[in-house]
């Protein structure tokens, strides 16, 4: 029973192999549950602590790929509930910016809407249809009201990526800033449970 598993949203899936196969974590394994959930985050701490339940006993150690993701804490009740613990940040972005850089990011202007690869590549179907904004295109205004920028997190240099991220800031009529941020943090987190960080 040494294999180690990280139980995370979905969104992190792609960046969670991704780190696992640079490190070659053979003994990380990865359950994700829907991004979507994402829009309704009072379901993600039952949601996560069925998926505990459902794996306990079965490896060395429960890692949740997480950030409070508008749980309000509950779903840090039930991490300490299941004696398991999560990745830190309360925020994804936190993940990929690092705790000090999206502190600055925040403070340097509060009204910023943050898009990682996965968002950016699903905003049409996370956002806009997620939120009801093809539908009930004057939402938008309610929304997005207090936001004047929009800070892209890219973890790849991928121009396609990048289109689509600059395509949801003039759709949000919002600043557009693209910062490179890579797996590094979100590396350097895991290896604290999964094994020693590599070494560029």
């Amino acid at each position: 029973m040494d294999a180690v598993l990280v139980i995370a949203c979905g969104a992190l899936a792609h960046d969670l192999v991704r780190v696992k196969n640079l490190n070659r974590w053979d003994h990380m394994e990865i359950q994700c549950l829907p991004a979507e959930l994402h829009n309704e985050p009072q379901k993600i701490p039952e949601a996560v602590r069925l998926k505990i339940r459902e794996n306990k006993g079965k490896y060395r150690d429960i890692l949740i790929g997480y950030s409070d993701c508008g749980t309000g804490g509950l779903l840090d009740v039930v991490i300490e509930q299941e004696g398991v613990e999560r990745l830190p940040g309360a925020h994804c972005y936190e993940m990929f910016a690092g705790d000090i850089g999206f502190s600055q990011l925040h403070e340097s202007e509060p009204g910023t809407f943050y898009l990682t690869d996965f968002l950016a590549r699903h905003f049409d179907r996370l956002v806009i249809k997620g939120l009801g904004l093809d539908r009930f295109p004057e939402l938008k205004e309610v929304y997005f009201t207090h936001y004047k920028k929009l800070v892209y997190l890219a973890q790849l240099d991928d121009d396609e990526i990048d289109q689509k991220a600059r395509e949801a800031a003039e759709f949000l009529n919002l600043e557009y800033l693209r910062i490179d941020t890579g797996d590094r943090f979100l590396e350097s987190a895991l290896s604290v449970k999964i094994g020693t960080a590599r070494v560029d």
